[in-house]
């Protein structure tokens, strides 16, 4: 196995921990939410988790582009689309200083708007959703 494809199964097996991150920091703070729950270090870390793996699947995508050496159209516009979600995925560090009901509307709306980016963003590559 050369390094193109090792890159290319951590891309594509790091995808699942991004979702597990993001469907359990999203259930986290929707509970919080409404529960009304003070805003702790522990929802913080929740969403750090999530939008670290994003950066990490993120980089491994930048990584892969690069050794492949290709760059067609649809490589670019699933790195663009990328690189905008990791932007969004660390949004949520703007707001530290809100309140804590903001805190978690602000988390919950970086999620979902993350979530939509990467369908789209997978959903234009060739392959889309079956690869």
């Amino acid at each position: 196995m050369n390094f193109t494809n090792i890159l290319y199964e951590a891309h594509s097996g790091i995808r699942w921990l991004v979702v597990l991150a993001m469907l359990g920091a999203f259930v986290y703070l929707l509970v919080g939410y409404f529960q009304r729950s003070p805003y702790t270090k522990t929802t913080h870390r929740a969403l750090v988790i999530f939008s670290s793996l994003v950066g990490v699947q993120w980089a491994l995508g930048i990584l892969l582009l690069i050794v492949m050496g290709t760059f067609t159209s649809y490589q670019w516009e699933h790195a663009v689309t990328m690189t905008l979600a990791v932007l969004l995925a660390h949004l949520y560090t703007r707001f530290k200083t809100r309140p804590d009901m903001v805190r978690y509307q602000i988390g919950l709306a970086t999620i979902l708007g993350v979530a939509v980016i990467v369908f789209i963003g997978v959903a234009r590559l060739p392959q889309g959703w079956m690869g």
